[in-house]
C-alpha cells in the first residue's frame, strides 16, 4: 500500500473552544468543521508547556521539556548526563526523520527556533517569523523578502502582522490586503509545494502566525463579528485566578492590566476574525489537496501550540494551566483509515504528534508520546492522565499540572500554592477545591512528584515532595517589541526625536 502524505496545520494561540462544529455558535469555521466531519477530534488535548518556543520544540522532537530543556520561551542548560545538542538529547527532528523515511518535506511559516534559521531537516523551509532582530534577518525571512521583492510598495511597513508593544491587545486591521498577508502567503506556498510533490509521498508542516496577537485581521474579516454578540470573559475570584503571580505580571507586561468587558468583547471579535481568515486559508489548502486526488490517503493533523486567556481568569496571553491557555483544538483526518465524525475524550498532547507522523509513515516512533493513531482506531491504550510543566524545575518559576478524567491539580512553586478543580462540576475552573478535597489533592500531588522523577525535572523535588519557595510578586516591566531590523527598539526619550525635530516630517 502506498504511504500516505502527512500534513500538519498549526495555528498560534488558538483556544480549544474556537471551532463551530465543536460547540461554539459564535464563530464561523467551515473548513475546520470540514476536518471535524472527516476525521477524529480529541476533545481533551493539551499543550504540556503552553508557550510558543517550548510547544514547538515538543512537536518537532516528540519530547517533553525536561528533555528539550525548553520550559518557557527561554532555554535551560542540560542537566548532568544530558548531551549538549538538542537532537543529541531528543533524537533527530521530525522533518529529518520523515526525510529518512523517504518523504519529501516542506515547512512553511513560524518555527520560533534558536537560532531563528535553525536547520530542522526540511527539504524546503520557508520561514515567516513575527519579529526581525536585524536587517539581515528581515532580508532572509521568506515572507518579508517576498514583500520586499513582490510588493515593494508595502515594504515600508515595520510591523507586517500588526503593531505590538502597547498595541498587543488593541483591536487592529491588518496593514496588508488579505491576499498579501502572511497567512495567505503561507497558504499559497503550501499549495505550490503540494502541486510540486506530485505522486511522491510528502510531509508538510504549515505553521500560521495567527491568531497570536496583535489581533489584526484583514478586510473584511476585521468587521465580521459584532462585539455586542460576543460573550464576556469568564472570571473567578481574583485571589484564586491570580494565585499564579505570573498572570498579573504578564498582564502588565503587555499593557493588558486594565482591559474591561467591552474592550474584551471587541478583542474577541477581532480574534475570531483572525481565526475565520485562517480557516479560509486552510480551506484553500484542502481544496488543492482534493484537486491532487490524494485527499483520501493524506493524514492531516490540525492543532495549536497553546491557547489565550482572552480575559478569562483576569488574564491575557498564555503560560498558565487554566484550560483557556493550555487546552487546544486537536483534529486528525485520514479518510482512508481513521473513523469520520468521531469525537474522543482520551487525552492527547503535542508530544503525540511525532508518533502520529512516523506511525502514518509505517515506522512509529512514539518517544515521550502515546500511540494516538492506535487510540483513534481503538487498538492502543490512552494515557491515564495528562502532565504539564512550565518554568525550569528547581526555580520559583516552576509549575506543574496533573489532569485526569475529572480533576485538575496545579502546583505553583512560587509560594507552594495549589489549585484543584473538579472539572465535572466546575468546567470553567472557578472554585479551588484544594482546601476541602484533601484526598484528591494528595493523590494528584503524588502523581506530580512521580512525574518529576525523570532526568531534567528532578530539581523540582525536595526529597519526596515538590519543592516550594517563599511567595514573591514578580517585578513589573513592559515588553517592547518593535522592528529592530529598522533600528527601532523602544519609545524615544523625546517625542520630537522620531520626527527629527520637524513636525510633520519623519526623521
Amino acid at each position: 500500500m502506498p504511504r500516505p502524505n502527512v500534513l500538519f496545520l498549526m495555528t498560534d494561540q488558538q483556544r480549544f473552544d474556537t471551532v463551530r462544529a465543536l460547540g461554539n455558535a459564535h464563530i464561523h469555521t467551515p473548513n475546520l468543521d470540514r476536518l471535524v466531519a472527516r476525521g477524529v477530534t480529541f476533545r481533551n488535548a493539551y499543550s504540556t508547556c503552553p508557550v510558543c518556543v517550548a510547544a514547538r520544540y515538543t512537536v518537532r522532537t516528540g519530547r517533553e521539556p525536561h528533555t528539550t530543556r525548553v520550559f518557557s520561551n527561554a532555554f535551560s542548560d542540560p542537566v548532568a548526563g544530558q548531551p549538549a545538542g538538542m537532537e543529541e538529547r531528543c533524537g533527530e527532528f521530525l522533518a529529518r526523520r520523515m526525510r529518512r523515511l523517504g518523504y519529501r518535506t516542506f515547512g512553511i511559516g513560524k518555527f520560533h527556533t534558536r537560532p531563528w534559521d535553525q536547520d530542522l531537516g526540511f527539504d524546503a523551509h520557508l520561514h515567516s517569523e513575527e519579529l526581525y532582530g536585524s536587517p539581515d534577518q528581515r532580508a532572509r525571512d521568506a515572507y518579508a523578502a517576498w514583500i520586499a521583492r513582490e510588493r515593494p510598495h508595502l515594504d515600508y511597513i515595520e510591523a507586517l502582522m500588526g503593531e505590538r508593544t502597547e498595541m498587543y491587545y488593541m483591536p487592529q486591521v491588518s496593514p496588508m490586503p488579505a491576499e498579501d498577508t502572511v497567512e495567505s502567503w503561507a497558504a499559497d506556498r503550501a499549495i505550490e509545494q503540494i502541486r510540486r510533490c506530485g505522486s511522491d509521498p510528502w510531509f508538510g508542516f504549515v505553521s500560521f502566525i495567527g491568531p497570536h496577537p496583535p489581533f489584526a485581521p484583514p478586510l473584511p474579516f476585521n468587521r465580521m463579528y459584532n462585539p455586542d454578540r460576543m460573550p464576556n470573559p469568564v472570571r473567578g475570584d481574583r485571589d484564586t485566578d491570580h494565585m499564579d503571580a505570573f498572570l498579573p505580571y504578564m498582564n502588565h507586561a503587555i499593557w493588558a492590566e486594565d482591559i474591561n468587558d467591552s474592550h474584551a468583547r471587541v478583542l474577541k471579535a477581532r480574534y475570531y476574525g483572525e481565526i475565520t481568515f485562517i480557516d479560509a486559508c486552510i480551506g484553500r489548502i484542502l481544496d488543492a489537496l482534493d484537486a491532487s486526488g490524494r485527499a483520501e490517503d493524506t493524514l492531516i493533523a490540525f492543532f495549536a501550540d497553546h491557547g489565550d486567556h482572552l480575559g478569562d481568569h483576569h488574564a491575557w496571553q498564555k503560560e498558565s494551566f487554566f484550560d483557556a491557555a493550555c487546552r487546544i483544538p486537536f483534529l486528525l483526518s485520514w479518510p482512508e483509515r481513521l473513523p469520520t465524525g468521531a469525537q474522543r475524550t482520551e487525552f492527547a498532547c503535542l508530544t503525540d504528534l511525532f508518533g502520529v507522523a512516523t506511525g502514518a509513515a509505517g515506522e512509529a516512533d512514539l518517544r515521550d508520546g502515546c500511540d494516538l493513531l492506535g487510540v483513534a482506531e481503538g487498538r492502543a491504550p490512552a494515557r491515564p492522565h495528562a502532565v504539564g510543566m512550565y518554568g525550569e524545575p528547581g526555580t520559583a518559576c516552576f509549575k506543574i499540572m496533573i489532569r485526569d478524567a475529572r480533576w485538575k491539580y496545579i502546583f505553583i512553586a512560587n509560594g507552594g500554592r495549589e489549585q484543584l478543580f473538579d472539572l465535572a462540576a466546575d468546567p470553567e475552573e472557578l472554585r479551588n477545591r484544594a482546601g476541602d478535597e484533601t484526598g484528591e489533592r494528595r493523590r494528584l500531588r503524588r502523581l506530580a512528584v512521580e512525574a518529576c522523577r525523570v532526568p531534567g525535572a528532578a530539581a523540582a523535588l525536595d526529597g519526596d515532595d515538590l519543592r516550594s519557595f517563599p511567595f514573591a510578586e514578580m517585578p513589573r516591566k513592559r515588553i517592547h517589541q518593535f522592528d529592530a531590523s529598522r533600528g527601532v527598539r523602544g519609545f524615544p526619550v523625546r517625542p520630537e526625536d522620531v520626527a527629527g525635530g520637524r513636525p510633520g516630517r519623519a526623521g
